[in-house]
């Protein structure tokens, strides 16, 4: 089925603008520039009208009496023409006040409101038609008969006399002419006394200085009150809006994990706006605080995790080592105990063979040669036996006998067996006992199996010029810690993890069967302790020892 044709539309771009306008009323600064702006309005009409109105009660009255002054000056330039009837000097004097600047024109009429005299003249750039009663019936229902009036014409008034002047207001002033004693009574006038009323005169002042005047202030106080709007817009988009967003900024990076971002805080800053950066900034520092302890806390957890990790393995090899070697001890028992029988019959055979023979009479080089050999025989076997005997000791757990010795001592009397040996080797034999207290509970015969165990190797690893040292320290109040150090060839990195292994040996010669340092190792794990080995090729070994101290178990003993 095909696909109906999709047409994009503009509506939602068209609706995007209205929505971006009114949503932006809804942040802070459009807020305020909205208060602004209907502030700015609201004065500007205040003004239109407090100025309206007191401008039109004060320019009533102002030209009110503006127009009093000029009824009184043209009255008192016409009076005398008016007293003599002089109807020339009358028409010069109207055309002299019609030249003066701030009067438009002056017109007289008669007590029937007839135009008499009048300023404008027919041809004039400005002529008006002055006759009134040409457009009003009753002129005096217009203005007062007997006081003096005023009206403004505007500009759109249909009044003939100011058809040509469309661009300013006229105040129309009309002032009756009465008949005073000085004109019923002069010989010229044929007035009577009756008559109250003789005429009227209708000055026209032009009002476009004042309109002007009016609509310039009326043109300054718009252009002062966008420009203060316009100031104040600046004003408080520089004050308000710009560190707004930037704390709206600063925000959302620190949204997105970026916790380095600091708010700037210039002089001219308004004070509530500065203190808050003042506290998003401390804020920040707080939390970068904070995340740096737990990156630095992750990275410690880390490491103890991996150093127990590591620990728990090595603890983890050293169980499969120890049940290893419980296998083998298992395993060297029943062995040795196969071969001591054989091994002892052997053994009591040729030793009564060699007494037989020394009272035979037998040649003396036969029978020395046949003593050799029984020597021999007798000297293997023993050997056997020793290493069979050395099995059962690696094999068996023997805690029963544990008394409280001293370290020192058991290691003089070990160190004194194999004395004369070591100096027909010319090895240098030194103890460094820096230890406060020695005493342990232990099995003494074992403690010292271990070190003589430990002092051959060592022997047997030095070429010349060799030194041995035994040293003893408190590492803490429950241990004491024996090192024994040779300078002899050295252990590889790769035999170290092997060397308390069963028959695992490191020696070239033959004469080692790799069950001593196991041996050593068994004793030491009945005796509660850990051993260690330290060697570089070349540089020499250090076999290390821990064992708790008597009081240190009495005290586990009690809790």
């Amino acid at each position: 089925m095909p696909q109906p044709l999709h047409i994009p539309s503009n509506r939602k771009g068209f609706w995007s603008l209205p929505r971006k306008f009114f949503k932006s009323f809804a942040s802070i600064y459009g807020q305020v520039a909205a208060l602004i702006a209907l502030l700015a309005l609201f004065l500007f009409i205040a003004f239109l009208f407090i100025f309206r109105t007191f401008n039109k009660q004060y320019m009533e009255g102002a030209l009110q009496q503006n127009g009093d002054n000029v009824v009184m000056l043209v009255e008192g330039a016409l009076y005398e023409h008016m007293l003599k009837n002089n109807r020339m000097g009358l028409k010069s004097t109207l055309d002299i006040i019609h030249e003066m600047p701030g009067i438009e024109d002056v017109n007289m009429y008669d007590a029937q409101n007839n135009l008499a005299h009048s300023s404008s003249h027919l041809g004039d750039n400005h002529y008006h038609n002055p006759n009134c009663k040409d457009c009003h019936d009753n002129l005096n229902e217009m203005f007062p008969v007997k006081e003096k009036s005023f009206r403004i014409i505007n500009v759109d008034n249909e009044c003939l006399m100011c058809e040509q002047e469309n661009d300013h207001r006229m105040m129309m002033i009309k002032s009756p002419i009465l008949n005073e004693p000085s004109c019923y009574t002069a010989a010229c006038h044929a007035h009577q006394e009756t008559e109250e009323l003789l005429g009227s005169l209708i000055i026209r002042l032009p009002l476009n200085e004042l309109d002007a005047s009016v609509q310039k202030t009326l043109i300054l106080t718009g252009l002062t009150t966008l420009l203060l709007v316009t100031f104040l817009m600046f004003y408080i988009r520089w004050q308000i809006k710009r560190p707004l967003t930037d704390i709206i900024e600063a925000s959302e990076a620190v949204a997105i994990g970026d916790l380095k971002v600091r708010l700037e805080s210039p002089p001219a800053l308004l004070n509530d706006l500065r203190m808050v950066s003042s506290a998003f900034n401390k804020m920040l520092d707080k939390l970068q605080t904070a995340s740096d302890e737990l990156e630095n806390w992750s990275q410690q957890l880390e490491y103890k995790v991996q150093k127990k990790s590591e620990e728990i393995s090595e603890m983890q090899n050293e169980l499969i080592h120890i049940e290893r070697i419980a296998s083998l001890g298992k395993l060297s028992s029943s062995v040795a105990h196969e071969i001591n029988n054989p091994l002892s019959g052997v053994l009591t055979y040729a030793k009564l063979v060699h007494k037989q023979l020394l009272k035979m009479e037998l040649d003396g080089e036969e029978k020395d040669s046949i003593l050799k050999y029984l020597d021999v025989i007798e000297n293997e076997t023993k050997r056997c036996g020793d290493i069979v005997k050395g099995l059962l000791d690696f094999s068996r757990s023997d805690k029963v006998d544990f008394k409280p010795y001293h370290l020192h001592r058991l290691l003089k009397e070990t160190y004194t067996l194999i004395d004369h040996q070591m100096k027909i080797e010319n090895i240098l034999f030194q103890t460094d006992f820096s230890a406060t207290d020695d005493l342990i509970l232990c099995n003494g015969n074992q403690v010292k199996q271990a070190g003589i165990a430990i002092l051959m190797n060592a022997s047997e690893a030095i070429s010349e010029n060799g030194i041995i040292l035994i040293k003893t320290q408190n590492t803490d109040d429950g241990n004491i810690l024996v090192d024994i150090t040779d300078n002899g060839g050295g252990i590889d990195k790769s035999d170290i993890p092997h060397i308390f292994e069963p028959f695992y040996s490191t020696k070239e010669k033959a004469s080692g069967i790799g069950l001593g340092l196991a041996i050593v190792h068994g004793i030491v794990q009945n005796h509660n302790g850990k051993i260690s080995v330290k060697s570089e090729l070349g540089k020499g070994t250090t076999v290390s020892i821990q064992l708790p101290l008597a009081k240190s178990i009495e005290s586990n003993k009690k809790t």
